[in-house]
């Protein structure tokens, strides 16, 4: 059965002919039902809302552009957790925050409050904004939908704007995290000379389009380059995050997790490889990890970790070297 208050503002909106605000409670409905694994009746009511009369040109073409969503966004069941990933504590705190506001949903809308649906996280590469934002649909128990820009952007006229809308429209019908990485490729600052008109309207687009997002939709922006997002994209995102590059203390609270995630010891202690390893980015020590955990594996019969780990330490350190030189003859 479907939520009391919901219902009532279906016959409200309905009775006053408030459309788009009725668009909202049906987009509501079918998340919920869906959510209790109400399919039939979720997709019946998909249905209803994909035939709705267009209200404008972008909103054209019904089903023929449903099925071109798989264009636009990449559909994942969530597997890494907050347990998962080492995060700085203030970061922590924002995100069990935030996670509590969407599990106690109901006690906020008796106080005609609506949980906080939109996430900007802010870092180099490589250092878990992709894990992050995973993290919180595992948290949420719904699907993350990555974006994919190469169907996204288009080369016409208003195509990417159509997209877009395309896009958002699938989102609201479903509980879900809605991920845009590099968010500056859509984002960019709308007073930069060197855009073009076009770029200017997919942004004014975008953010009209985010505003109207229902808050069971969780949107997650993540850039690399915050300097280059348009100036109102910082106020559309009620949460901010920063993810530094990881202190050693950090790393080897990474590499204890990992030791515990593949259930062999890496022969040295955590804080041992951090300190050899400093400088290196998370998304590197997964990759340092893997490639050690693959050489025991293959090693299996004589597999020594300890001589595994500083054979690949001596590997890391030529790749750095040269690295290093080839950055520097560049410049």
């Amino acid at each position: 059965m479907a939520r009391a208050d919901l219902l009532l503002d279906l016959v409200r909106f309905g009775m006053t002919g408030d459309k788009a605000r009725l668009k909202k409670v049906v987009e509501a409905l079918i998340a919920e039902e869906r959510g209790k694994k109400h399919t039939v009746l979720a997709g019946r009511l998909e249905e209803l809302l994909r035939h709705a009369p267009a209200t404008s040109s972008a909103q054209t073409g019904g089903i023929a552009m449903d099925q071109r969503v798989s264009n636009l966004v990449q559909e994942l069941v969530p597997e890494r957790s907050f347990d998962d990933l080492v995060l700085p504590k203030e970061v922590q705190e924002l995100a069990r925050e935030f996670v509590e506001e969407h599990h106690r949903v109901d006690l906020l809308r008796s106080h005609n409050l609506e949980p906080r649906n939109r996430l900007l996280l802010i870092g180099p590469p490589g250092n878990g904004k992709t894990s992050l934002a995973e993290a919180f649909a595992h948290a949420l128990m719904v699907p993350l939908l990555l974006v994919r820009y190469e169907g996204v952007v288009g080369t016409y006229l208003g195509e990417t704007a159509v997209r877009l809308r395309r896009l958002l429209d699938h989102a609201s019908t479903r509980k879900c995290v809605l991920f845009f990485d590099e968010f500056e490729t859509l984002g960019k600052e709308r007073g930069d000379r060197h855009e073009t008109g076009e770029i200017k309207r997919v942004v004014s687009s975008l953010l009209m389009q985010i505003d109207s997002l229902p808050s069971h939709v969780v949107v997650i922006g993540a850039t690399n380059h915050a300097e280059l997002l348009d100036r109102a994209v910082w106020r559309r995102f009620q949460v901010r995050m920063t993810l530094p590059e990881p202190t050693r203390s950090r790393l080897a609270d990474w590499f204890a997790k990992y030791e515990r995630r593949i259930g062999v010891s890496l022969g040295y202690t955590p804080d041992t490889i951090a300190k050899k390893l400093y400088g290196v980015n998370f998304a590197e020590a997964e990759e340092f990890g893997a490639s050690v955990f693959r050489k025991y594996v293959l090693e299996q019969q004589d597999a020594n970790m300890k001589h595994i780990v500083d054979r690949t330490l001596r590997t890391w350190a030529t790749r750095s070297a040269k690295t290093k030189q080839q950055n520097g003859g560049d410049e």
